[in-house]
């Protein structure tokens, strides 16, 4: 493991790999440990949306996948970008609302799409978080 190529990676790569990992870990810990509804899910809840956002938002300024790409240099694993800040916004609605059932579905389209999904894309041969995990 290295962190050398994070460390020379651009502004927008560091970024993301800073919101997404305690995302990750935030959302892992809300999903499967956190009671529902407590104040400190809530507050915590708050800030996983924020760092989602945050991290969906950075993802769209990484074009090292397809840099030629007609559409921005976007390759297909943007598409994450919009499901993401749409479940977001959908998890606050359902949460506001008291719609536990949108909130959920939400919750969960934004960590298995926007986490789990997309992350492990990250580390296919090639991308920088694959170097940085079995420094090839």
């Amino acid at each position: 493991m290295t962190l050398e190529p994070l460390l020379h990676a651009p502004l927008a790569v560091k970024l993301h790999v800073a919101t997404v990992i305690p995302a990750f870990f935030l959302g892992t810990y809300l999903i499967f440990f956190s009671r529902k509804g407590a104040p400190h899910h809530r507050a915590l809840g708050y800030i996983y949306l924020t760092l989602m956002t945050i991290t969906s938002i950075a993802a769209l300024f990484i074009h090292s996948l397809m840099p030629k790409s007609p559409v921005f240099g976007w390759s297909p694993v943007h598409l994450f970008v919009p499901i993401t800040l749409i479940s977001v916004v959908s998890a606050l609605y359902g949460a506001r609302t008291h719609n536990v059932g949108m909130h959920r579905g939400a919750i969960l389209g934004a960590y298995i799409g926007g986490i789990l999904i997309a992350g492990s894309l990250a580390f296919m041969p090639g991308r920088i978080m694959h170097t940085v995990v079995f420094a090839d």
